[in-house]
């Protein structure tokens, strides 16, 4: 992976929260790529439980202060760093007040889900992509972990699909069993499409249920890894359907020739 360019994007890396199959895999995924000579960036929301005293992170002035837009309204973008110890590598995260300020990632003390995770997840991917955009950089793969971060398939491809910064990336989805019960907000559909994406592509965001949201990211990806050993049999299913490159589930201890060989023969030949 010398020299290639890969963006991760998840809703969770460690050491930033606890380990979990995302948050340990969007940490040992990039400091694989780092340590074969690849070029990274890492993105992943600022929820408010990150300690940023303790792991030192700062805002970048020249990269926050735009606007993005969710449901037409304006939401400030603010964008803070911080360097993984040991590991030379950079994470970038995705600040807002109205989104990521209360101390808690993705749901309430009684585990239920907050009812903005829709609007959460429209402005993490608009969030990452905008600021990739200001840095100018163009990635050959962009790896896409968790379902908060499921959102930039379909934004890439239909919203920033005249964005020449991204013409030659190829989209990777993990796809984990961490669902959610239930559905997100009935009205995520009509947030997205406020965004004049393609209503055919989402119209299971009727439904936004945890299988509904990964299908959208499985549609509007070039290549598939199944991160968790066992997956819904509907998710399954779909993948096979889909007939695009897929790797089948990798333990931690064995991922990292199988990824590696992934990237190189199935992703970017």
């Amino acid at each position: 992976m010398k020299d290639k360019r890969i963006l991760y994007v998840s809703s969770e890396v460690v050491p930033y929260l606890p380990e979990t199959e995302i948050s340990s895999m969007s940490f040992e995924a990039p400091r694989l790529v780092n340590q074969q000579g690849g070029q990274i960036r890492i993105f992943m929301p600022r929820y408010g439980n990150i300690n940023e005293r303790r792991h030192q992170l700062h805002e970048v002035i020249r990269l926050s202060g735009i606007n993005l837009v969710i449901n037409d309204l304006d939401m400030p973008l603010i964008i803070k760093v911080a360097s993984i110890p040991k590991e030379r590598i950079q994470v970038y995260f995705i600040d807002n007040d109205e989104y990521f300020k209360r101390k808690a990632t993705l749901t309430d003390e009684d585990g239920k889900l907050f009812s903005d995770n829709d609007e959460r997840a429209i402005f993490f991917a608009k969030g990452v992509i905008e600021t990739v955009k200001k840095l100018n950089w163009s990635p050959d793969i962009i790896h896409v972990h968790g379902w908060l971060a499921a959102l930039l398939p379909v934004y890439l491809k239909e919203y920033y699909k005249d964005e020449p910064l991204f013409n030659e990336s190829k989209i990777v989805t993990s796809i984990y069993n961490q669902s959610f019960n239930n559905t997100l907000n009935k009205d995520m559909i009509n947030k997205v499409k406020f965004d004049n994406i393609n209503e055919e592509a989402i119209n299971v965001l009727e439904e936004p249920s945890f299988n509904n949201l990964m299908k959208v990211a499985i549609d509007y990806s070039d290549a598939l890894i199944i991160g968790s050993e066992n997956i819904t049999d509907e998710l399954n299913d779909y993948l096979k359907a889909s007939n695009k490159p897929i790797l089948e589930y990798k333990s931690k201890d064995e991922f990292g020739e199988a990824y590696t060989n992934f990237f190189n023969t199935e992703v970017l030949s």
